[in-house]
């Protein structure tokens, strides 16, 4: 199932393939144990969970020495996938609950990422500051930048300003009312998978949040 992670990121390194190459496994292994991810999903961990993590990645390349917050990552979406995507990028992966965060230490241990620390915390907890907050679909937006606002770093080092990369679906109207500044991006016009039909990336710049 790598092959479905080089079709699209073709210039990964030796390293990067053989992590993508046991990330799956090492999902099924750790769910067995602690459901975090749904049991029809599961054999599709690469489409369903990895690759669409990797959607944020084609909206936006982190240089080096960027600082990333996952909210709510669950069992480390998209955080780990990133992680090993940009292996001189800080991501910090939390959520509320504990056995969630076993989950994500033991996958980041297993892959031997050494660019991930895994939290159990709430977001608001959280008093650290950082160029991108990333998540998926945790909650509704207005809720959800109440929880991350105030959390940028002021200087941006990216292509785009700080701010939010958020992996949403469906019909998003309603949700981002209040957001005129959202900018979204269709994730079927990077994948071709039928997964990907309705699925998006929004990006919000700090100041919008």
């Amino acid at each position: 199932m790598v092959n479905l992670i080089l079709n699209y990121f073709p210039d990964l390194t030796e390293k990067q393939i053989e992590q993508f190459s046991k990330v799956g496994d090492l999902y099924k292994e750790w769910n067995n144990q602690i459901n975090v991810v749904s049991r029809k999903d599961i054999d599709e961990i690469y489409t369903n969970h990895i690759l669409h993590s990797l959607a944020i990645a084609k909206v936006m390349e982190f240089a080096d020495g960027t600082s990333v917050l996952d909210v709510g990552t669950g069992g480390g979406l998209p955080g780990i996938p990133l992680a090993i995507l940009f292996p001189n990028v800080q991501f910090h992966l939390v959520d509320s609950i504990g056995k969630k965060i076993k989950v994500v230490q033991g996958v980041a241990d297993g892959l031997g990422l050494t660019n991930v620390k895994a939290e159990q915390k709430r977001a608001e907890e959280i008093k650290d500051k950082y160029d991108f907050v990333v998540s998926r679909a945790v909650t509704a937006m207005p809720r959800f930048a109440e929880w991350i606002r105030g959390k940028f770093k002021k200087d941006s080092i990216n292509p785009f300003p700080n701010g939010l990369l958020y992996l949403k679906g469906g019909d998003l109207t309603e949700e981002l009312a209040d957001f005129p500044n959202a900018v979204l991006f269709d994730i079927s016009n990077f994948f071709e998978e039928d997964f990907y039909e309705t699925k998006k990336v929004v990006y919000l710049d700090k100041k919008d949040i």
